[in-house]
């Protein structure tokens, strides 16, 4: 826990956060609910000041598979950027878009040019994990300012081995993307642009993996067991199937129903007869939704 001229500072979390672990926990404290299970959150690990890895630092270069060479500085984890070339144009959310499991297989810039200015909350992450390959800005904020703030945008990258690169024309980038539409690329050190070219030759879609199956729940749970409403009558029971779910989602279903957070592969009859949903919610995820795997093995079980 963060200490600020001597005073211990509990952050402010997020609705759904459990207040003595600040982890994930949207059954906590509902009516009717006596034991809710808890989950981790992305930034755990800074609310609690585990050891970071070594950072990156010096001069980089982004290289796209159309011809494209940018080249800026490396911060976030050590190592080499991959994926599919995406962008956002959020203003804030910068927490959110990272551990959005949709963007899973990408490298993910942000076309706004300040990122990190209110750095990293408790509880305000939408998964366990920061899941782009990669991270352009045009400008990392190394100082975030805001009195809840746990960490730099930096911190949680290297906490998840993500890495990242900044200092890039973030908007000339964003222009090669909606005329091309899907851009590999790559990212690393400068010095070895030519083992990066190497790798962006032999790069293939992300969209050719199981990434459901990579950003999944690998067993069914019950977030609020027992759930009431106003007037102590039992929620109706939803099964959420879980093809790349964020947290926030599975908040605002707890509020209305009991929910059974399944993996994608749940069967409907497991469904019905094991668990007795009275509804079903099936998430969006990231890659192709009709790539065969985990997210389409229910249909044939």
């Amino acid at each position: 826990m963060p200490i600020i001229m001597g005073v211990r500072f509990r952050p402010k979390l997020m609705p759904g956060v459990d207040v003595q672990t600040g982890t994930f926990s949207p059954g906590k404290n509902q009516r009717g609910v006596s034991s809710a299970p808890v989950f981790s959150d992305a930034a755990d690990g800074l609310l609690y000041g585990v050891d970071l890895p070594p950072s990156a630092e010096g001069s980089g270069v982004l290289l796209t598979a159309d011809g494209g060479r940018y080249l800026g500085t490396l911060f976030g984890a050590q190592g080499h950027g991959e994926g599919e070339l995406v962008f956002t144009t959020g203003m804030m959310g910068y927490q959110e878009s990272l551990t959005d499991p949709s963007f899973a297989g990408q490298v993910l810039t942000f076309t706004y040019p300040l990122i990190g200015n209110y750095g990293i909350h408790a509880g305000a992450s939408e998964s366990a994990g920061v899941w782009p390959r990669g991270v352009v800005v045009r400008h990392a904020m190394h100082q975030p300012d805001h009195r809840h703030s746990i960490g730099k945008v930096e911190d949680l990258l290297r906490l998840h081995g993500v890495p990242g690169i900044e200092g890039i024309d973030t908007r000339a980038i964003t222009r090669r993307v909606r005329e091309l539409g899907t851009v590999l690329c790559v990212f690393g050190p400068e010095s070895e642009e030519e083992l990066l070219q190497q790798r962006l030759k032999h790069l293939t879609s992300p969209d050719l993996e199981d990434l459901v199956e990579q950003v999944s729940i690998s067993s069914p749970v019950v977030l609020n067991p027992g759930a009431l409403d106003a007037l102590d009558h039992p929620l109706p029971r939803l099964g959420a199937l879980d093809c790349g779910i964020k947290f926030n989602i599975l908040r605002n279903l707890c509020l209305h129903f009991e929910v059974v957070w399944c993996p994608p592969e749940t069967s409907f009859d497991v469904l019905v007869n094991e668990y007795q949903i009275d509804a079903l919610f099936c998430s969006n995820g990231p890659g192709d939704p009709a790539h065969p795997g985990k997210a389409t093995m229910a249909r044939n079980t």
